[in-house]
């Protein structure tokens, strides 16, 4: 049980870190893509509130906020995982380490989300990126993820 409480307690910094550096790539590739800062978001809440979600462009609590706290539960969940899978790689406190093994993780969050994940629960974002941008989120989530994991271990 400590195990996984340690998991998680250790995943909360790299995962809001993953979260916030992704959800700004979001705002601005979504912008860049769709003419919208917040339709990446918004699409995200299509697991509660279907295809309407994708066509939302303006910020709103339901969309928006349900969307990001969607987000960043993943986010979360992808940092606790990371944390524990190379949790040793992780604590010899080297950035190029750290940022090779966040990078990796970035990758398999990308493969089970478009390759192993039902459509229902895919991120939705994709309905409003193009394929650039979402490697730029991807690539901003694994960023948040290497620089959580460093300052959980300063």
């Amino acid at each position: 049980m400590d195990n996984w409480k340690t998991m998680i307690g250790r995943g909360m910094l790299p995962g809001a870190a993953a979260s916030l550096t992704s959800t700004v790539a979001l705002a601005l590739c979504g912008k860049h893509d769709s003419g919208s800062h917040y339709g990446a978001t918004n699409a995200v809440s299509h697991w509660i509130y279907g295809d309407k979600a994708f066509r939302h462009s303006e910020p709103s609590m339901k969309y928006t906020l349900v969307g990001y706290a969607i987000h960043h539960a993943s986010a979360l969940f992808w940092a606790a995982i990371f944390e524990q899978l190379a949790g040793k790689v992780l604590d010899k406190k080297d950035v190029k380490s750290t940022a090779i093994a966040a990078a990796a993780a970035s990758a398999v969050a990308c493969f089970v989300d478009y390759q192993m994940t039902p459509h229902r629960l895919k991120p939705g974002y994709e309905r409003r990126l193009t394929t650039g941008s979402m490697a730029l989120v991807y690539a901003a989530f694994g960023v948040g993820l290497a620089a959580g994991a460093l300052m959980n271990r300063r």
